[in-house]
């Protein structure tokens, strides 16, 4: 009797099948996640070898009320009154784990801005467009996928505005 592959052995992620199904150039990064690493963000920029600068976390944030994507920097933190003015709400809070999980279909560590269960309104922190590329995560903990920043913000429908800080 034959296996059925594994999705993840291609890197199959719904980020990755939303990416590939858009024509969009990217390259995945995996590499071995160590579950005692204190930061999923800062663990993949210490194992890709990349600035975190260039690494950005995906953070799912409650803004009155709306689940909101923030897309920022590894490097530093989400600015949740900078988030709430970007869309045009009045207060932001770090939305509950269990839910982030549910709404996007990911885990926490492995939420990715793209390919999401359900499309949540995103931001894309300012810094990006400085950058040739950035890296998010591909889907799951230890599979980062590195693409523009514009193809970012045009496949996530992304409002770009200054929502990280040092």
């Amino acid at each position: 009797m034959a296996k059925k592959p594994k999705k993840q052995q291609s890197g199959g992620t719904p980020a990755t099948v939303a990416l590939t199904a858009a024509g969009v150039a990217y390259t995945l990064h995996s590499y071995d996640h160590d579950p005692s690493h204190p930061s999923y963000g800062e663990e993949a920029a210490e194992a890709m070898g990349v600035s975190p600068e260039r690494v950005f976390k995906t953070l799912v944030a409650d803004v009155d009320g709306t689940l909101t994507v923030a897309v920022v920097p590894v490097a530093g933190q989400l600015d949740l009154k900078a988030l709430a003015s970007a869309v045009g709400g009045k207060r932001a809070a770090m939305a509950d784990p269990a839910l982030a999980e549910r709404t996007t279909g990911y885990v926490r560590g492995g939420i990715s801005p793209l390919g999401q269960r359900k499309r949540l309104p995103t931001v894309l922190d300012a810094s990006a467009p400085a950058h040739a590329t950035i890296c998010v995560s591909a889907g799951r903990r230890g599979l980062e996928v590195e693409l523009s920043p514009a193809d970012l913000a045009s496949l996530t429908e992304a409002v770009v505005a200054p929502i990280g800080r040092a």
